[in-house]
């Protein structure tokens, strides 16, 4: 198991920025598996579900969550699972226990991205000025998540909550060009 406590993001020390329309911060470091299979066998799903709380979706661009884990959809094969940072070592190993025998691959991905929060009501408008996806409410909610560029970067954006609030999760090594770029970005909303 990782000591969470002994982990450092680049982003350490950062507050973030927060004012009347938008708030922007480093999330939590979280644990996270990268898991591929056939979404619609059910010993695949069982597996998932028995260590995470929570299914595979397997309707594109959506995410489910339980009280312990989210899975968010990559592709057809490829699921995102985020966790505690401690507990990802053994989401891993106990997935790898689990699918033994099925054409599946798990790969614990902690050490690769980390997660800032974008969230209010000018939220949308900030992310709106770096990437190509159209985060209209109509086509873009709760639930929904995807893999896209954002100020160059690329990046998974999860939208958890209609308020809004997103997940962005990028690379450690895109990170602090991705929250100076954020930052500026929000400059008119604060």
């Amino acid at each position: 198991m990782r000591d969470a406590a002994k982990v450092a993001s680049p982003l350490d020390g950062r507050a973030g920025v927060a004012g009347g329309g938008v708030a922007i911060a480093e999330r939590p470091l979280l644990g996270k598996v990268i898991v591929r299979g056939d979404g619609f066998d059910r010993d695949f799903q069982r597996a998932i579900e028995d260590v995470c709380g929570t299914g595979a979706p397997t309707e594109p661009n959506t995410w489910t969550e339980s009280e312990t884990a989210s899975v968010a959809w990559l592709g057809p094969d490829e699921w995102l699972i985020a966790t505690a940072l401690d507990e990802a070592g053994a989401v891993a190993e106990a997935l790898r226990d689990k699918l033994t025998g099925h054409h599946a691959a798990v790969v614990e991905v902690s050490d690769y991205y980390l997660t800032i929060r974008v969230e209010g009501p000018r939220a949308r408008d900030v992310l709106a000025k770096g990437t190509p996806l159209d985060l209209h409410p109509r086509v873009f909610a709760k639930g929904q998540c995807a893999q896209t560029i954002l100020a160059k970067a690329s990046v998974l954006i999860v939208q958890t909550g209609d308020d809004p609030s997103y997940d962005v999760q990028v690379r450690w090594s895109m990170a602090e060009y991705l929250l100076d770029w954020l930052e500026d970005a929000a400059k008119a909303y604060l």
